[in-house]
């Protein structure tokens, strides 16, 4: 057994609240590599979840961005 990592896993309802867009919104930034793709909840399961660490970056990115920080 792998050591528990702490890392929090968020269904797709919670990513879609917290960022702000519906699903296909979410599937066509991830197709173009611009939103952090999805993982299986565990092997062989159909479920999929989103890192939390990935999506809190992934706005902080978005906040920065819009900011104008880091240009």
């Amino acid at each position: 057994m792998e050591p528990n990592t702490g890392e929090a896993l968020l269904r797709l309802s919670e990513v879609m609240r917290r960022v702000g867009l519906r699903k296909s919104s979410l599937y066509r930034l991830i197709q173009e590599s611009k939103f952090p793709a999805p993982i299986k909840a565990f092997p062989g399961a159909r479920a999929s979840v989103f890192l939390e660490s990935e999506i809190t970056a992934w706005i902080a990115a978005r906040i920065r961005a819009a900011r104008g920080v880091g240009k």
